[in-house]
């Protein structure tokens, strides 16, 4: 038998049942107007339902194999994770989260330069806004479901930041950890919102988000000279259509199914090339060293409060999502109507650019992230060194055993949270050194009785080495370094 009639048939006798070609049939044959030159602008909506969508199916994947007990969750994601297919799923639930961050970003400046939130489309603006606030809420609350130590201290600072909050600090802090202290209550509240809460918010949100873009059609391409009014918007809009509409099926949204499958290929790519992240160590809260790491689409707002100065983080935490929320609402009721063309609101541009330029140059800073010690340096190769025995090199063992390497570049290797003493010897001297190794400094500890003489000797020894041209140490240097340690303690 031919398996098109048979499909033809079932399909037949489905609709026969449910009428689901007279109801969503003139739904998507609806006419849009005609955008021959800027409608690849308008596919970054349906591509973040379609990434949407991708995560709600890996995510009930997910979610049947982890288990939400703080001392199960951990070896469930990796149990989930040691599986090639569980592997991938977990890939595709990532870099698709990923794909939503970037896609509803996107599509909130094609917006916004646009003008598409005036008249008579401002709940459409404030359906989305409340879309692109869950969509970071899910980003947020998936990080804590590791269940790694990065992980756990997220949300230890997540609730140290809520805690400044004024009247509701304390409770809303509380609120976010189920508790005083982070544990299984945590895993499971979070675990509540990520599976639960947010997603079916955001269902209801897209149902009216799209029920409006129905309603009140897709906004035609902005004109320079053609303000909108109120007043005579709708009837000019629906003349527009019975001029020059077309079907958004198919002539339309074969665009959106071409790039939505481009975007779903891109998904699956990454994860079967690169996978998950790698899941850090289990959750332990004795090990209060931690410099917990937020995914990359938080990083630039980790760095920004790394950086601040200590007595504005309260301000920056509360009034930075206070202002940005303001803003997400005042701008469809404040503008709607006037101008849509970006060429008539340079403002516009000027803020897009500036927020764009201000997240990027932050989250380059947040990558490097100059404030935090690299624990994970290695010790410097003898080519670095220059000798393989003898004062410099024990002095170079001693950097890296007492931990200077960590926050202190050489050559290219080491940290960068203090200056960098690749120059050491060209700007100090042995007496310098050795004040600046007792007195401490402000990011660096005092070694005043952590170092022994002959380690002190060596240690100097080698920075005193350290030119922009390497040069061999003298042994009368040597000597000079050791009399200084002497003198220094």
């Amino acid at each position: 038998m031919d398996p098109v009639r048979i499909l033809k048939q079932i399909w037949r006798w489905f609709d026969d049942l449910t009428g689901f070609s007279q109801s969503l049939g003139p739904i998507m044959a609806h006419p849009v107007p005609r955008a021959r030159k800027t409608r690849w602008f308008y596919v970054f909506g349906s591509a973040t339902l379609i990434a949407f969508l991708v995560q709600v199916v890996t995510g009930i994947a997910l979610s049947s194999a982890y288990v939400t007990g703080s001392g199960q969750a951990y070896d469930s994601l990796r149990f989930i994770t040691s599986s090639p297919i569980g592997r991938i799923i977990r890939g595709i639930h990532y870099f698709g989260a990923s794909a939503m961050i970037i896609l509803i970003g996107l599509h909130t400046i094609r917006v916004y330069l646009m003008g598409a939130y005036k008249y008579p489309r401002q709940m459409n603006w404030l359906t989305g806004a409340g879309l692109l606030l869950f969509t970071l809420l899910m980003a947020f609350t998936g990080q804590l479901l590791r269940w790694d130590q990065m992980g756990f201290w997220t949300a230890v600072v997540a609730a140290e930041q809520a805690g400044r909050a004024p009247l509701i600090g304390n409770w809303l802090g509380h609120f976010l950890l189920a508790g005083n202290t982070v544990g299984g209550a945590t895993l499971s509240r979070f675990f509540a919102a990520h599976v639960f809460f947010l997603p079916a918010l955001m269902f209801l949100f897209i149902a009216v988000h799209l029920y409006l873009v129905i309603f009140n059609g897709i906004s035609e391409p902005p004109k320079a000279g053609r303000p909108v009014d109120p007043r005579t918007y709708r009837h000019w809009y629906h003349s527009l259509l019975e001029r020059e509409g077309i079907p958004f099926w198919p002539q339309a949204a074969w665009r959106d199914v071409f790039f939505g499958a481009i975007v779903v290929l891109a998904i699956f790519v990454l994860a079967l090339v690169v996978g998950p992240p790698e899941l850090g160590k289990p959750p332990d809260p004795t090990i209060i060293s931690a410099s917990p790491r937020p995914d990359w689409y938080f990083m630039w707002y980790f760095a920004l409060l790394s950086l601040i100065p200590k007595w504005s983080e309260r301000w920056v935490i509360i009034l930075g999502p206070l202002v940005f929320g303001l803003f997400l609402i005042l701008v469809p009721l404040l503008g709607g109507r006037g101008e849509r063309s970006p060429l008539r609101r340079p403002w516009a541009i000027l803020i897009i650019l500036s927020v764009v330029f201000v997240i990027a140059h932050y989250w380059v800073v947040g990558i490097r992230a100059p404030w935090s010690p690299r624990l994970d340096a290695q010790p410097l190769p003898s080519s670095v060194v220059g000798v393989a025995d003898g004062p410099i090199a024990d002095g170079a063992r001693v950097f890296y055993d007492k931990g200077c390497e960590y926050c202190h570049t050489i050559s290219g290797y080491g940290g960068i949270r203090g200056p960098d003493l690749s120059d050491a010897g060209d700007r100090m001297s042995a007496a310098q050194m050795a004040t600046r190794i007792f007195s401490g400094a402000e990011n660096m500890p005092s070694y005043r009785g952590n170092l022994k003489p002959e380690e002190l000797a060596s240690l100097l020894a080698f920075l005193a080495s350290r030119h922009r041209v390497q040069l061999p140490t003298p042994p009368a240097l040597q000597g000079l370094a050791r009399q200084e340690a002497a003198h220094g303690r």
